[in-house]
């Protein structure tokens, strides 16, 4: 599922930090204090990084 601008924007903070994945290794992490970090996973010779 594609997260789309309104989606992101709507997400609001939960008691724990959690994810929402975007698809092809792209997540978006909301922390307890609301902010917003972006991650990029990649695997390289069939190892993740």
């Amino acid at each position: 599922m594609a997260l789309t601008e309104l989606t992101i924007k709507n997400l609001k903070p939960k008691d724990k930090l959690y994810r929402m994945t975007d698809g092809g290794g792209l997540t978006l992490e909301i922390s307890p204090s609301g902010s917003k970090l972006w991650h990029c996973a990649t695997v390289i010779r069939g190892k993740g990084k």
